[in-house]
C-alpha cells in the first residue's frame, strides 16, 4: 500500500510539474513542413506567429520551415519543436519511433465536410500522357519521402492500377524536393508526371480548393490550362496538428481551442497557413492515422 501511495504522489507531482512547465513556456517553436520556398512559408505563418503571441502570452513565437518533412519530424521527436502540422506519414513516422512524442488534436475539414484528401498526378497535356497506363516508361517525380500523397500513396496505389512496382513501370523515378518543386518539375520538363496533394473538389482551373497546385495556381506560377489528371489515389486522410506531449494536456486543449476559433476570428490568415479553401478543423485521435501507420510501417518503416 505504502509503495502505490508512494508511485501515486510521484505520479501526481510530475503532471503537476509537466503543467507548470507549459505554463512557464517563453519561446513557443513551430515547426513548418517542407514543399513550398521559405519566404512564402514564413510570410504565411507569420499571422500565426502573431495570433498565439498575444493569446497566450508568449515571449517569442518562433517558426521554424524546415527544408524537409524529415526536418519537423526530428525536431518533434528531439523536443527541439513544440507544434507543427505533419501529414499522416509524418506523423506516423513519428508515432513508430515514439508513439508518446506528440498529441494530434486536430486536423483540418474540406468544404464537402471531408476531413481527407487526394493524391493525384499532373502532366502537361502536350506531353500526350491521358491516364497512368499511358505514362508507362516516362518519368515519375515524387515530392519528398516522408510525405503521404507525395510518395507513400503514389509508392503502394499506383502499382494496383498498372500491374507493376512503380521502379519496373517507369522509365525513372526521383525526389524533388517538396511538392512545390516537383509540380515546377513536371512544368519545366524535368519528370513527365508529378504527384501532388490535393483537395480534389472544385474546378480543375483553380488547381481545385486546396493544396499546391491550388497553391501554385493562385500566385500565377503554373496555367492550369497546360495540366491534365492523370491519376487519383482513394480518399487519405489530412494530416494533424500535433503538439508535443511533454507540453501536457492543459497546453493542448488550450491549442485545440484556439484553433478551432481561428477561422472565426481571422480566415485570411487561416486560409494562409491551411494554403486553401478550408471550413476550419475537427478533432482527431490517433487512430484515425492507424490505416497510414500500418501502410507506412509495410512500405518504408519508420
Amino acid at each position: 500500500m505504502f509503495r502505490k501511495m508512494v508511485f501515486g504522489a510521484v505520479s501526481l507531482l510530475a503532471i503537476a510539474a509537466s503543467a507548470a512547465h507549459a505554463q512557464d513556456i517563453k519561446e513557443f517553436r513551430i515547426g513548418i513542413l517542407g514543399g513550398e520556398n521559405e519566404a512564402d512559408r514564413l510570410r504565411n505563418f507569420q499571422c500565426l506567429a502573431d495570433h498565439l503571441k498575444s493569446e497566450f502570452g508568449f515571449e517569442k513565437v518562433s517558426l521554424f520551415p524546415a527544408a524537409d518533412y524529415d526536418g519537423v519530424i526530428q525536431g518533434l521527436l528531439g523536443g527541439t519543436l513544440d507544434f507543427a502540422e505533419l501529414g499522416a506519414s509524418g506523423y506516423a513516422s513519428v508515432y513508430l519511433k515514439d508513439p508518446n512524442a506528440v498529441t494530434p488534436i486536430l486536423t483540418t475539414q474540406q468544404t464537402d465536410g471531408a476531413t481527407g484528401y487526394y493524391s493525384i498526378g499532373l502532366a502537361l497535356k502536350s506531353s500526350g500522357i491521358t491516364d497512368i497506363k499511358s505514362a508507362e516508361g516516362k518519368k515519375l517525380g515524387y515530392a519528398d519521402p516522408d510525405s503521404t500523397s507525395g510518395y507513400l500513396i503514389p509508392l503502394t496505389q499506383i502499382p494496383k492500377d498498372t500491374g507493376a512496382s512503380n521502379e519496373t513501370f517507369f522509365a525513372s523515378t526521383q525526389f524533388n524536393g517538396g511538392h512545390e518543386n516537383n509540380l515546377l518539375a513536371v512544368r519545366d520538363g524535368k519528370v513527365d508526371v508529378a504527384i501532388d496533394d490535393s483537395s480534389g473538389i472544385g474546378d480543375f482551373k483553380n488547381g481545385y480548393t486546396s493544396g499546391t497546385f491550388h497553391k501554385e495556381v493562385a500566385k500565377g506560377a503554373v496555367d492550369p490550362n497546360d495540366f491534365v489528371e492523370v491519376w487519383r489515389s482513394g480518399l487519405i486522410p489530412n494530416g494533424p496538428l500535433v503538439v508535443r506531449t511533454a507540453l501536457g494536456g492543459d497546453m493542448s486543449a488550450k491549442l485545440a481551442n484556439f484553433f478551432t476559433g481561428l477561422p472565426a476570428k481571422d480566415k485570411p490568415c487561416f486560409e494562409a497557413i491551411e494554403g486553401g479553401d478550408f471550413t476550419g478543423y475537427v478533432p482527431v485521435k490517433p487512430d484515425f492515422y492507424s490505416v497510414i501507420v500500418e501502410a507506412r510501417k509495410a512500405a518504408i518503416g519508420g
